[in-house]
């Protein structure tokens, strides 16, 4: 007789961390450090020093930037203060006190808090995707603005592609002891409001259904872009991915480009230049 698959809340799912999960399968904040250097180096030729991180969740990158030199500081801001605590217990624990000591927390609204002005305000994983009419993303990008030193870039990554607005589209990727799953339970073609969760599934079959649900509107490049120039950036560049022309898979290289190929789903950065 064959075994019967555990449900939700059973097995290794019950066990698992969502936020170690997210961490492993979402993130990267080594990869966010170098390109956050690299956008501003290209805008002003030196090195940054202060990252304000918005919508940082566990502030994983807010980490990372701090341990990347020893002259780097960072404030990373979030409403929910769960992730934020996960993110004490788990990640600054882990790092020398003097490191430690260069991130800064703030559970608020990011488009209330201000702070030190700081030469990269990033906002990733689509985060800000959460604003759903031009006048509150408008809002927000002109709150990134005033938190940015007078020599300053705002980096933003967005998706798109006839693929990602798919409903009911699953996207698996296996990532060792677990699979990550991508399920575009809802677009709306009208609104373009768009609900997503995030599963994870494990070896024994269990599941951790919907650990992350995100309802946002999915914004396009050339809205953004707008919508960034008008809250006063003077300059607004899209990265675009390289593809390998023999995989025709993407190369994770990202280069400032005016015009691209059509792609079935893609992801770009956003840079507005202060």
């Amino acid at each position: 007789m064959a075994k019967k698959r555990r449900g939700k809340g059973k097995g290794l799912a019950a066990k698992a961390d969502k936020y170690d999960l997210y961490l492993k399968s979402v993130q990267a904040p080594d990869v966010d450090v170098l390109f956050f250097v690299r956008a501003f180096k290209h805008a002003y030729g030196r090195a940054p020093v202060l990252l304000r991180e918005d919508f940082c969740g566990t502030a994983a990158v807010c980490y990372e930037w701090a341990k990347s030199k020893k002259e780097r500081r960072a404030i990373g801001v979030d409403i929910d203060p769960e992730p934020l605590e996960w993110g004490v217990k788990h990640l600054r624990g882990k790092l020398k006190p003097k490191v430690a000591d260069r991130v800064e927390l703030i559970q608020d609204d990011v488009r209330v808090v201000q702070g030190p002005k700081a030469d990269v305000v990033s906002a990733q994983n689509f985060s800000y995707l959460c604003f759903k009419t031009r006048e509150a993303l408008r809002g927000y990008f002109e709150s990134a603005y005033a938190n940015l030193a007078p020599e300053g870039v705002l980096v933003l990554d967005l998706m798109g592609g006839p693929e990602v607005i798919e409903e009911g589209h699953v996207e698996e990727t296996k990532h060792g002891k677990f699979t990550y799953l991508w399920d575009q339970a809802r677009f709306d073609p009208i609104t373009h409001d768009c609900k997503f969760h995030i599963h994870f599934r494990f070896k024994d079959g269990s599941k951790k259904r919907r650990a992350f649900t995100y309802e946002w509107r999915l914004w396009t490049i050339p809205e953004v872009s707008e919508l960034v120039a008008e809250a006063g950036f003077k300059k607004v560049d899209v990265y675009w991915e390289d593809t390998d022309t023999d995989t025709g898979e993407g190369t994770g290289t990202y280069r400032r480009r005016k015009s691209a190929e059509s792609d079935t789903a893609w992801v770009a950065y956003i840079v507005g230049t202060k």
